[in-house]
């Protein structure tokens, strides 16, 4: 009984089958998916208490006043004929309140703004438009102390100031580390301290809602744009990662309101530790200088500078004798790498370029009539003067050659008689334009009388049967458009012609 017993048992064990061994791996596998979500999830910080309380202290307010003339707006005698017995009257009743008006007089302006310190003895970040022309700086910390400060220097370019207590501090004061602005990611958490509306030390939440944005402040846009809160105030705050790390200074907003929209700009930390460290040194900025005149290339640029795609910075004039010149740029050449970083946007370049130290010599990619070049070239400061282009060449003798047209351009050939007549630089070449159809592509892309097309797709012209030969071996090439180089008033810059919008009229 027992021996059956135990069979019966044996045969009754569930037999697992292949389908039903693949469904329980399938959980265990969602089950596992599941559970990493769960742990992502909870990666979210549950509060920011303790980041605030450990770096407030090192955020301070700072509050400036300056001195302004309010001009005379009280009233005056009026004008009365001589010896009129109204005179005497008006003359009495305004001596008595002690002249014409109260004249000229001065009155305080008083600004809050945000700053927060880097260095125990003292040195303090804060925006440059926060303490602009003032007169008083006064700093006031998270504990009450409320200290002086002067002004170490500024770079308005960056919209950055630094500052210093006018009295070192005898005990170490709470400091916060600049962090790499370059790490930070679309998403990642951040928070901003500052000084809204001047109600005090206040902390905002929120993510890097974008990169690289350009808001049209300066030359060198690179902002991290947030949605924390950042309100009038906040202006000069730091931007903090959730190392406790700065990777941005609290700039501007938009708003249509003048609040806080979830719209913030911050100046990266990688931008803003040069800059510090320059004013700390020297207390002024010392930017790379090339000497060259830039512009973006466009879909249409790029065909006719023989690039894949849009790219690059395109030169539009070098500085003569500048490093750009004396390193062997030349107008008309694409920028796509400078020192070692890609140029992808023309914007690009002037920070890279600003960051190099003067005299370093550096290796520069360029675009070159479809081929690819590499040239070196010493940088110089960028307060470095240039001179004016000019060549010496004998003055050439009037002649009658008759206007050609293309492209809706009536063009003459550029000799003294010219030059006179639409008041052109004597050592100016090329050829003029006289007149331009209206409707033609290029009195669309702004080319006008007196304009002087000086190259032809990169090749320089001196008539205008050059113009015409060059634009329809450009046309008869399958090229959908022409590049020219125009100069206006001694500035240069590049016009693509399509041929499409050219044949429509």
């Amino acid at each position: 009984m027992i021996r059956k017993q135990s069979r019966a048992v044996a045969r009754a064990r569930p037999v697992i089958s292949p389908a039903i061994k693949l469904a329980l791996a399938s959980l265990i596998l969602l089950f596992g998916a599941f559970t990493a979500q769960m742990a992502g999830a909870r990666a979210v910080p549950s509060s920011f208490a303790d980041l605030a309380e450990r770096l407030s202290p090192a955020v301070v307010n700072i509050s400036t006043s300056q001195t302004v003339e309010r001009p005379d707006i009280g009233p005056r005698i009026p004008e009365l004929p001589e010896g009129s017995p109204f005179e005497e009257f008006f003359k009495d009743f305004f001596d008595r309140r002690g002249g014409q008006g109260n004249g000229p007089s001065q009155r305080q302006v008083q600004s809050l703004g945000s700053g927060f310190v880097i260095d125990p003895k003292g040195f303090i970040v804060t925006n440059n438009h926060v303490i602009e022309n003032a007169d008083e700086i006064v700093v006031n910390f998270a504990n009450g102390d409320s200290l002086d400060a002067e002004l170490v220097g500024t770079d308005p370019k960056t919209d950055l100031a630094l500052l210093k207590l006018t009295e070192e501090p005898t005990t170490d004061i709470p400091f916060v580390n600049f962090g790499d602005s370059d790490s930070a990611r679309v998403g990642d958490w951040v928070i901003a301290i500052g000084n809204p509306f001047g109600l005090g030390g206040s902390v905002s939440a929120g993510i890097i809602s974008a990169r690289n944005r350009n808001i049209n402040s300066g030359p060198y846009d690179d902002f991290l744009q947030t949605d924390a809160a950042i309100n009038r105030g906040n202006s000069g705050g730091p931007l903090f990662d959730m190392a406790g790390d700065v990777i941005g200074v609290n700039t501007a907003i938009y708003s249509p309101t003048g609040g806080s929209v979830g719209v913030g700009f911050s100046v990266p930390s990688n931008i803003a530790m040069n800059v510090i460290d320059q004013l700390r040194e020297f207390g002024e900025i010392r930017r790379g200088w090339i000497g060259v005149r830039i512009r973006e290339v466009s879909e249409e640029l790029a065909e006719g500078l023989e690039l894949d795609k849009p790219r690059g910075a395109l030169v539009e004039d070098v500085t003569q004798d500048g490093p750009a010149d004396e390193g062997g740029i030349e107008i008309g050449d694409v920028i796509l790498s400078f020192d070692g970083k890609d140029i992808e946007e023309m914007r690009d370049l002037p920070r890279a370029v600003a960051e190099t130290p003067a005299g370093d010599t550096v290796r520069v990619i360029i675009s070159r009539r479809g081929k690819t070049q590499t040239l070196k070239l010493s940088v110089g400061l960028l307060d470095a003067e240039g001179n004016a282009l000019s060549d010496e060449e004998e003055e050439d003798e009037v002649s009658d050659v008759p206007s050609e047209q293309i492209l809706g351009m009536t063009m003459l050939a550029l000799d003294r008689k010219q030059r006179e007549a639409f008041e052109l630089d004597p050592e100016q070449k090329g050829v003029v334009v006289t007149d331009v159809e209206s409707t033609s592509a290029a009195a669309r892309k702004g080319l006008r009388r007196g304009d002087v097309i000086v190259e032809v797709a990169q090749d320089a012209v001196s008539s205008p049967e050059e113009v015409i030969e060059k634009v329809e071996a450009e046309r008869e090439e399958g090229k959908s458009s022409v590049l020219l180089l125009v100069s206006r008033a001694g500035d240069v810059r590049f016009v693509a012609l399509r041929f499409e919008d050219d044949a429509e009229n």
